[in-house]
This record gives C-alpha cells, sequence and structure tokens, in this order.
C-alpha cells in the first residue's frame, strides 16, 4: 500500500506544469499568474492530505489531474467572488436586519456611485477654496427635515447613544426608566453602554410603571441628563403607564437637566394611514422639547447605516466637540446615501424614491395583482408544484413595530415529491439567492419586499423546482 502511495505522490505534476495547463490559462487572465500559483500549491497540499488519508484507494494520472482542476477552479470560484452578496428578500420582512436592513432607492445609489468614482467635496468648500467639516452636508438637510437646531451623523446608533452619554454624562448619573433597560439585536444592551460611556446609570419606576415622582426621587447632586429609550422590539402590555414625553419635558426643563430620547428607528413617516402605530418620530419629539434625540439611518428612515443625533445646538455641539467623535464619524459613501435620502424627504418624495416608504405602504389588491402574475406565468401543468395565492401578512421588522403587521397576499409553492425545507434550501442556495418563509410543508413568497425588477428572476427560479428531483 505505501508502494501505491508513493507512486501517486511521484505522479503529482510539478506547479509550473499545471499553471502552463491550457484549462488553467482562462483562470490566469482573469486575476494573475500570482494568485493562481498560490491557489495551485494549496491545492497539491490538499491532494497529499488526501492521499496520506485514502490508502486504501487506487490514485491513476486522471484522478489527480481532476482532482487537482476541479479543487482548482472551487479554490478560484470562493475567493474572486465577493461573500457579500445581493439576495432577493421574499420574506415579507421589510427591515430584514440579517439581510442588511434597508435598501437604498435608486437617487441614493446614483449619488453613492457618483462620489464612490470620484474624488468629492467631502471636505473641501468651493466657494471659498478653503477646507470645510464634512458633517456640513448632512447637518444642513437634518435642520431643515427635522426641525432642530443642530444635528450630527456618526457610524450608527449604538455609536451615537455611546457618545451622547460620554459628552454629557462621564462621571455622572444618569436616570432611566427600569422598563426601559433593554437588549436590541446582536447583545447590545443600554446598562453596558452606560457603563463604557463613564456613566453611571441610576434606575427608577418599576419594570411596567414608572412615575415622574420616581424621577424626582432619583435626582442627586450627580445626576446629568433623564434618557428615555424607545422599546423598538417589543412591547410591555396591561397594567402599564409613564409619563408623557410633554410631561417628561416639562419636568426636566424645571430641573435645568437636559432629556436625552434614544428613538431607535426614527421614523418620518406617518404609519398611521397604513394602519401601524407609527414609532416615535424625531421633529415631534424635538417640537416636545427634547434636548437631544438620536436613531437610526438605515431603519425606517430608509437611508443607509449611520447613528443620527439631533436636537438643541448647546448639547449637540458639546457632543461634536468630543475627541471620540473624529473615531464614529460617518465616510464620504454613508454621507452620500444620507444626503440623497434626506432630500427625498425635504421635497416630499419619499413615498416615491426611498424603497422601505414604499413597500410599507403598498396595499394589498396591488401585490395580489403582481403575484397573481406570477402564478399565471407559472400555471403551465407541472406535476411536481402547485402554486397559488393565500392571505398573510409583512412586517416592517428591524426593532420597528413590534406586533403589528401589514395584511398582504402570498404565492404559496407546494411540492408533490420535496418537503418545503428542500425547496427553502433549494431557492437560498441559488443564484442569486431567495429567502422565503416556510409554513405548513409550503414556501411562502412575500412581493412586498421583491423589487419588481427581480421577478423574471424569481419565476425563473421558481420553475426550477418543478424540474428538481
Amino acid at each position: 500500500m505505501a508502494k501505491t502511495i508513493d507512486k501517486a505522490y511521484r505522479h503529482i505534476p510539478a506547479v509550473d506544469k499545471i499553471i502552463d495547463s491550457p484549462k488553467v490559462a482562462p483562470l490566469i487572465s482573469r486575476t494573475s499568474h500570482a494568485f493562481v500559483i498560490t491557489l495551485v500549491r494549496r491545492v497539491l497540499d490538499s491532494l497529499r492530505q488526501e492521499l496520506a488519508q485514502s490508502i486504501e484507494k487506487e490514485w491513476t494520472a486522471s484522478d489527480l489531474e481532476n482532482y487537482i482542476l476541479d479543487n482548482l477552479q472551487t479554490k478560484f470560484d470562493f475567493w474572486i467572488q465577493p461573500a457579500l452578496r445581493k439576495v432577493i428578500n421574499a420574506t415579507g420582512v421589510i427591515l430584514h436586519t440579517n439581510l442588511g436592513r434597508a435598501p437604498v432607492g435608486e437617487h441614493a445609489r446614483s449619488q453613492l456611485a457618483e462620489i464612490a468614482s470620484n474624488y468629492s467635496t467631502l471636505e473641501f468648500d468651493l466657494a471659498h477654496g478653503r477646507r470645510h467639516k464634512r458633517d456640513l452636508y448632512a447637518s444642513r438637510l437634518l435642520k431643515e427635515v427635522l426641525h432642530c437646531q443642530q444635528a450630527i451623523v456618526v457610524n450608527n446608533n449604538a455609536a451615537a447613544v455611546f457618545l451622547i452619554l460620554n459628552s454629557l454624562a462621564e462621571g455622572g448619573e444618569v436616570l432611566i426608566s427600569r422598563g426601559e433597560m433593554i437588549e436590541i439585536g446582536d447583545s447590545f444592551r443600554i446598562p453596558d453602554i452606560l457603563k463604557k460611556s463613564g456613566a453611571s446609570l441610576r434606575e427608577v419606576g418599576t419594570t411596567n410603571k414608572t412615575r415622574l415622582a420616581d424621577y424626582q426621587e432619583g435626582i442627586t447632586e450627580k445626576t446629568k441628563l433623564i434618557l428615555r429609550v424607545h422599546p423598538s422590539n417589543f412591547q410591555i402590555t396591561g397594567f402599564t403607564s409613564k409619563p408623557s414625553l410633554l410631561e417628561l419635558t416639562e419636568f426636566c426643563s424645571s430641573r435645568s437637566l437636559p432629556l436625552v430620547e434614544d428613538l431607535g428607528s426614527g421614523c418620518l413617516t406617518d404609519l398611521n394611514t397604513i394602519g401601524i402605530k407609527s414609532d416615535p418620530n424625531p421633529i415631534e419629539s424635538i417640537a416636545s422639547g427634547v434636548q437631544v434625540v438620536c436613531f437610526s439611518g438605515d431603519k425606517l428612515l430608509g437611508g443607509g447605516q449611520a447613528g443620527i443625533i439631533a436636537g438643541s445646538s448647546a448639547y449637540v455641539q458639546r457632543i461634536r466637540q468630543n475627541p471620540l467623535f473624529r473615531a464614529l464619524r460617518v465616510d464620504k459613501l454613508a454621507l452620500a446615501v444620507l444626503e440623497s435620502t434626506l432630500i427625498s424627504y425635504l421635497t416630499e418624495r419619499e413615498g416615491v424614491e426611498i424603497p422601505v416608504v414604499r413597500m410599507m405602504r403598498l396595499g394589498t389588491s396591488s401585490i395580489e395583482k403582481r403575484a397573481l402574475e406570477i402564478v399565471n406565468r407559472l400555471s403551465t401543468p407541472q406535476a411536481a408544484l402547485t402554486i397559488d395565492l393565500v392571505e398573510g401578512y409583512s412586517v416592517i421588522g428591524g426593532g420597528s413595530t413590534p406586533s403589528q403587521n401589514l395584511a398582504t397576499k402570498l404565492i404559496r409553492v407546494r411540492s408533490h415529491t420535496q418537503s418545503a425545507a428542500k425547496l427553502e434550501s433549494l431557492l437560498r442556495n441559488s443564484t442569486p439567492p431567495v429567502l422565503v418563509r416556510c409554513d405548513n410543508n409550503a414556501v411562502l413568497i412575500d412581493l412586498r419586499t421583491v423589487f419588481p425588477a427581480d421577478e423574471p428572476i424569481l419565476v425563473s427560479l421558481v420553475r426550477q423546482l418543478g424540474k428538481s428531483d
């Protein structure tokens, strides 16, 4: 047996011979000679390990060649294709955190491409021919859209919360209702952020009930601010109460304490018109007297990832002067997307230009019309599949509007030969991947979150399900 392995080792071709093979030439033409040599050496290392472990197998020269070429192609494809890929979101979850939250609109995408592929005025004042600050771009629009005195942007809302607390409450105490001690995605916990910011936490009230008197009793000489946190991804119902926003702002004003509100999603759209109880609106919070608000750019706002801080000039300027602001600031690409998104709100075009807002406002009838067209296109008799429409619901997601749904029509796909889990796997591993829901041995497709331009691709991939074993 050792002689067999030794013989196989002797027949492993040299690196140069593999590189000179006509079958490898296309790989080199697409990348570089040095890159392919690196991959060949890795494949040969794997082959030697395989030979050492498969002592019972007879390896022919053809076996060796096939192993090398197949594995070289696999490694090549793995490394030259970005792992971050487009997917078709057919789940009906509009702000799907695992799928990148809000997709940006055409105007934002065009602006992003323009700024990404060219030099820009990121920190240059064309009018005066001198340097200026990059945060002026978003600030001018945020002040206009939110009707606030000042605004700045950092890289996400967690960073915004941290920077606010570090700037305004380091070394002091922050009062927060016990019912607002939340944890959101990826183990982001308000108490942990408070601790890292250098501020101390002082809980007031109970989980389900907090009164103004609780805040009054919690104030000490160390109190720096009161933090109000929107729960985002859960609801407490039943025997509950808390001060209204107006009551809390008046209370803070009487005690000369800033009120900071973490709004989470930061909704600028009236969702009541579509039957959804709206998340807190930054405009309303600022108008009510909240000194500083913060919220995400890639949730209900419908832009890219960003943490927006807005409110009173006196406090926002203190936050802006924190040396950590530079470490948490956004780059030109994030600013390009945010600027374009805010212009859509300023010009009252958000319902047309921002996908998240457009998806939320889609009526059941328009979704049903699109779904029926797809079902009709797939109506050619296929023994393996049954495709029809059923009632269902979509969700906004992203930690927004918990326990509230949007009525929709779902395309239901069932197979006579394969499980729903198998169908889901086939779609998830297709090109491009399609993400769906499974229910009662069927996959459910919600067109609310599918772009019309992707419908032909979706139809083609569903057809393939009927041909799969």
